[in-house]
């Protein structure tokens, strides 16, 4: 009996064409770039949060690993909660300064953007 595996089948339900293969998940990951050659943007949102404001850090460009390392970094030093998400650093609270400072020590181009 074979393996009926449909996660690695994506976007079709039923195909009647008998060479038709279907697409499957590429690992393909981008290296993550030198954080010298990363282009940080930190800034404040309130939008769609209840009020309350979060520090947001996107422009990492590679991993999901290293993003995350990054992101519990940046959580850690300043004592706080936050996620990663699709490529965005969210850090409970308004630490756009330390967050920039912190970036920067650890070799990262960084500055703040308007949110």
């Amino acid at each position: 009996m074979a393996v009926n595996d449909w996660k690695k089948r994506l976007n079709v339900v039923y195909s009647t064409n008998p060479q038709f293969k279907y697409e499957t998940e590429s690992a393909d990951e981008q290296e993550s770039l030198d954080p010298i050659k990363q282009d940080l943007r930190v800034m404040l949102d309130k939008k769609n949060r209840g009020g309350k404001a979060v520090t947001l850090v996107t422009g990492f460009r590679g991993k999901d690993a290293d993003l995350k390392e990054l992101g519990k970094i940046l959580k850690t030093r300043c004592g706080v909660g936050g996620s990663v998400k699709v490529g965005e650093i969210l850090v409970q609270g308004d630490f756009r300064d330390r967050i920039l400072t912190i970036l920067i020590d650890l070799g990262y181009k960084a500055k703040k953007s308007g949110g």
